[in-house]
């Protein structure tokens, strides 16, 4: 499955390159983030959050599984005149690049088992981003399918030895309806 999911992304991001916008919901968080520190993107892709993080100040490391992507992303942080790290990685089979992380984020990815490794990853008071679609969303869109989506009311579960700070479902601004999180190590 993971040369599937390779090539799938690699076919994706060559046709469509990828968003570059940072998502709406991080770039919210503006005011509790930090401008210091060591961040991780988790299946960022093209590196849309990633830049916006290291543009904030913070030493940032994108992990996925697509090389063009990460190309790409790649080519975007020179564009804006920042750097990052690139990882090529299959996070279903490898673990996490090693800690200790101030801010690790997840959108639109959704690999159950990670959660686990979270709070051993993020530095004391570390911070974890995530942002994903629930099931609900079938009830407007066939895609993401339902094995790639949250149940509703799941992610505050997934976060074992994490203090929750924000959580909250429901249609956002593009019409998705998603689960979002905050959380931190103690």
């Amino acid at each position: 499955m993971p040369e599937a999911d390779r090539t799938k992304w690699d076919a994706r991001y060559r046709a469509e390159g990828g968003a570059s916008e940072p998502s709406r919901f991080l770039a919210s968080l503006d005011a509790v983030l930090p401008r210091a520190g060591r961040a991780l993107d988790v299946g960022g892709g093209a590196g849309r959050n990633a830049i916006w993080l290291a543009r904030r100040g913070l030493s940032v490391t994108l992990a996925d599984i697509s090389p063009v992507g990460l190309a790409l992303a790649q080519a975007r942080a020179r564009e804006a005149g920042v750097e990052i790290v690139t990882l090529a990685i299959d996070l279903a089979r490898e673990p996490l690049p090693a800690g200790p992380w101030d801010v690790i984020v997840q959108f639109h990815y959704l690999e159950r088992p990670l959660f686990a490794q979270y709070a051993n990853a993020l530095a004391p008071g570390g911070l974890l981003v995530v942002e994903h679609p629930t099931r609900t969303n079938l009830s407007r869109h066939e895609k993401p399918g339902a094995a790639f989506l949250l149940d509703d009311g799941e992610l505050p579960g997934l976060c074992a030895g994490l203090s929750i700070e924000t959580y909250e479902e429901g249609w956002n601004e593009a019409g998705r309806h998603e689960a979002r999180l905050i959380a931190r190590r103690p």
